[in-house]
């Protein structure tokens, strides 16, 4: 009987543990490769000049901040940052967009009518669809390796989330967490 309260506490503790992760939001992650690829002999990284994400031809501070991030994960795993002869070319792009979704869900009411055979008022269900249409903002965040010598995409991992209501820096800085979340399945 004795061991009732503990067991009690325990199981409080795992409900609350388990509704605290399931309330964590973050970026959906997916990542692919090539199973022909050699990893282990890539030593050397450098960045695309330009990258994806410099489209207009200047860096801008999302930019900066991601090859930033890029390059810490990357030097994290062993790599060295050579910009003259490097093993693997980094590519980055990171873009928002509006999404729409509309979805009809049935829906079952009743109405009232009068009946003259029942001389009362009967109700009678009605079927019909309620539309639910949700507006959002979804950003994108990719990071690509490339082989520098055979100019072939080796690796790719891509970020997923909302972006719904921040300013241009809480977006940054989700943008450089996704790199971060990004580069754990490398």
């Amino acid at each position: 009987m004795r061991f009732a309260p503990s067991i009690l506490r325990s199981a409080a503790l795992a409900l609350a543990a388990l509704l605290l992760a399931a309330c964590a939001t973050g970026p959906r992650v997916s990542t692919d490769f090539d199973p022909q690829a050699d990893f282990a002999g890539y030593r050397s990284f450098a960045f695309f000049e330009p990258l994806a994400l410099e489209s207009r031809g200047y860096s801008t501070l999302l930019s900066e901040s991601l090859k930033d991030e890029a390059r810490r994960q990357m030097q994290a795993r062993g790599f060295v940052y050579d910009p003259a002869a490097p093993d693997l070319r980094v590519n980055l792009n990171a873009h928002v967009e509006e999404k729409t979704d509309v979805v009809s869900v049935p829906h079952l009411d009743w109405g009232w009518c009068f009946s003259y055979r029942a001389r009362a008022y009967v109700a009678v269900p009605m079927h019909g669809y309620r539309t639910q249409v949700q507006r959002y903002r979804q950003g994108t965040v990719n990071v690509d390796l490339v082989d520098a010598r055979e100019q072939r995409l080796v690796w790719e991992g891509v970020a997923v989330g909302s972006a719904a209501g921040r300013t241009p820096a809480e977006r940054r800085a989700r943008a450089v967490a996704s790199v971060a979340r990004i580069f754990e399945s490398f």
